[in-house]
């Protein structure tokens, strides 16, 4: 076998590939979007990759993770599928033994997904199908040779011109293009036209054509346009207890400075959905159950005609280094989870709130901080719109003070009230607390240590948090020198983060500004370096800059 066939194999393999990708899409976009198979094997990979994988993917690529993700799964199919076709021009059952591995792998991930039925091995099944026929169409039309044809010597006229075609009494000869009558003369045989390589590129053509087509089809089935127009329209009653106005100050409008309020597309998102769930509200609903006096499934309309609150809240996630991006502060409104619980009668010995996702993730929240009074909710508004897809839209649960992997599941579809040693949520499983308190920390977004400063009075800002604590003070001090205390922004409550500033007189020189909280219970910030696994970072920030000289 030729390198040259093989090379058309790999470039069938990799058609083939395509195909089924593009068909695989375009059925998932019909049954459920993440049912495709990319999508599938890379929300297995997710759950089955090691907590450590998990961290440094989140930390080094944030959220554009699941982008690296994908592109990598591409990449190892691409390689595959090359092997595959390069083995089927070979002998055609090899392919189709490879393409069965590699439908056997979709299928695997897709069925075990937590939400899968049936029908989410149809994209599987349809792609493989689709590859399978792709594959033998092209190899059978596959060159095997780099010349399709043996090289055609022309007739040549007198003085050594090429005859023309139809010259009276000359052989018919082939045509070729004016450029070429330099070779004709010379003697130099010319290649005919390859006719297998010009019907495996149309084909190609047609199958990449084709792929494209389904793929992109698929992708707009799945976008689920209907969704973002019930997004887009609907209109979330005024709170019935409104958020405190916010006190002049609250924002110090500090070039660099984060500023109060996180604007929707600015905030962190971190979580395990590589395909957003297009969740309508007309049939959104909402089950509480487990160790209740009465069960309760309440849907979208009933929930927002429930009494609403607006507070605003700070989210960290758990994974957020040491002054690290992963937390923002919104206005959130919703219901009080509280509210509907004490509805469903709460029976002793419960302590968790085993929350589960439209996607099948589930976070385990403390029973007890939702019911002390904190303003735990099912929000359907972010800062003055309904919640965005990425967001959890229709409904998310927040709750102040614990990081987001036991208190903000997205898109919540169902609340089963039980125990921690009953049932065990996704993180938990992985070796993070079950527990997850937000610790006491601040931030300086200001200087950022990028460009060089100028002597003299320097502004050093940021912001700190301690979600249901509140914050009382922060410090901030220069080359393990003395504390400074900061000036503190005003702020409506005690669930959000607070930005603070202090002048710093700058000296030339190369210098390390760090600072340091402490909340109103009176807790100071640690200078423990801790990374963020099992329970979150610990350990002052810090940032280095250089001053010039006078």
């Amino acid at each position: 076998m030729d390198r040259a066939r093989s090379g058309w194999g790999m470039v069938a393999g990799l058609l083939a590939a395509a195909v089924a990708v593009g068909v695989g899409q375009l059925v998932a976009g019909v049954v459920a979007p993440d049912s495709s198979p990319v999508v599938a094997v890379g929300e297995a990979s997710i759950d089955l990759t090691p907590p450590p994988v998990k961290d440094f993917a989140i930390s080094a690529f944030g959220s554009n993770d699941k982008v690296v993700l994908v592109t990598g799964i591409l990449a190892v199919l691409a390689v595959f599928a090359a092997i595959v076709g390069a083995l089927a021009v070979r002998k055609l059952w090899y392919g189709m033994a490879g393409l069965a591995g590699f439908t056997a792998i979709g299928l695997a991930a897709a069925l075990d997904r937590p939400t899968a039925g049936p029908s989410y091995a149809l994209a599987t099944l349809a792609g493989g199908a689709a590859a399978a026929i792709a594959l033998t169409l092209l190899v059978r039309v596959a060159p095997r040779a780099v010349q399709a044809s043996r090289p055609t010597q022309l007739p040549r006229g007198d003085e050594g011109t090429a005859a023309a075609p139809d010259s009276p009494g000359s052989p018919p000869a082939a045509w070729t293009p004016p450029d070429a009558a330099e070779r004709f003369r010379t003697g130099r045989p010319v290649v005919a036209p390859p006719p297998e390589r010009r019907k495996f590129l149309v084909t190609g053509a047609v199958t990449a054509g084709a792929a494209t087509v389904a793929y992109l089809g698929g992708r707009y089935l799945a976008e689920g346009t209907s969704v973002k127009r019930a997004q887009a329209s609907l209109r979330i009653p005024r709170p019935v207890h409104p958020a405190p106005p916010l006190p002049a100050g609250s924002d110090l409008r500090i070039p660099g400075l984060s500023s109060f309020i996180t604007p929707n597309g600015s905030f962190y998102r971190v979580d395990t959905a590589i395909v957003l769930p297009e969740v309508d509200p007309a049939s959104w609903q909402l089950r509480i159950h487990g160790m209740v006096a009465k069960e309760i499934t309440i849907s979208f309309g009933e929930l927002i005609r429930r009494p609403l609150t607006a507070e605003y809240i700070t989210l960290t996630c758990v994974s957020n280094p040491v002054a690290g991006p992963y937390v923002g502060n919104a206005l959130w409104v919703g219901a009080s989870v509280a509210s509907l619980l004490r509805q469903a009668g709460v029976r002793a010995g419960a302590d968790q709130l085993l929350c589960t996702s439209a996607d099948g993730f589930t976070s385990g929240t403390p029973l007890q901080t939702v019911m002390d009074g904190r303003d735990a909710m099912l929000a359907v508004a972010m800062n003055g719109t309904a919640l965005p897809v990425e967001h959890g839209f229709p409904v998310r649960m927040v709750v102040p003070g614990l990081y987001g992997y036991v208190s903000a599941c997205k898109w919540i579809t169902d609340i089963e009230v039980t125990t921690y040693a009953s049932n065990v949520a996704y993180w938990a499983q992985r070796g993070w607390s079950q527990q997850a308190p937000i610790k006491t920390e601040s931030r300086i977004d200001v200087p950022n240590g990028s460009t060089q400063l100028k002597p003299g009075t320097t502004r050093v800002a940021g912001v700190a948090w301690a979600q249901h604590k509140g914050i009382a003070a922060v410090e901030a001090r220069v080359d393990n020198g003395p504390w400074h205390e900061a000036h503190l922004a005003a702020v409506p409550d005690i669930d959000c983060w607070r930005q603070w500033v202090w002048d710093w007189d700058a000296t030339p020189g190369n210098h390390i500004i760090q600072a340091r909280a402490t909340d109103a219970t009176g807790y100071t910030q640690t200078a423990f370096q801790a990374p963020p696994p099992p329970n979150g970072a610990s350990g002052y920030p810090s940032v280095s800059v250089s001053v010039a000289k006078t």
